[in-house]
């Protein structure tokens, strides 16, 4: 039949993605490679996924623009649970009440990128200021700077 094209499912598709995804899982974890460049490497990727996911939650506000300069961090601190958390300002210079979303950073005494997370200062008062707590997303251990990747007022 000239133009006959084969017609996908859900269930096909769900099928076969779930197949590729047990044997990728199968042939991947069948190795004893916890070299330290190995593992390291899983950590680099693991961050620059934890990265890559807060880049697109500010991606995702619409009519958002750039707030970085208005947007501070006080000294990072250990909460009860063992993560590491800062207090974050922002500071709403405009007439009408604002909300803001941050990027922060938690990086190593190297300079090294630990963790990322996005966190939100909602209804800021014309011309005040609002606070709020950003959080690790698991422990970090040494000493841990911080500091604003990015940040959007909208």
């Amino acid at each position: 039949m000239p133009g006959h094209r084969t017609r996908w499912n859900t269930t096909a598709i769900l099928t076969t993605t779930a197949i590729v995804a047990a044997t990728l899982a199968l042939t991947t974890s069948c190795t004893d490679d916890d070299t330290p460049s190995s593992v390291a490497g899983k950590a680099a990727s693991a961050f620059a996924s934890a990265t890559a996911e807060a880049g697109r939650q500010l991606d995702d506000i619409k009519g958002g623009i750039d707030a970085k300069d208005a947007v501070s961090l006080g000294d990072p601190s250990t909460d009860a649970d063992g993560r590491t958390t800062v207090e974050v300002a922002a500071r709403n210079t405009t007439d009408a009440t604002k909300s803001f979303a941050a990027q922060i950073n938690f990086r190593d005494g190297d300079g090294n990128l630990l963790d990322a997370t996005v966190v939100t200062v909602s209804d800021v008062p014309a011309s005040g200021t609002g606070k709020a707590t950003a959080r690790s997303t698991r422990d970090l251990d040494g000493e841990v700077r911080t500091e604003v990747a990015r940040a959007v007022r909208y």
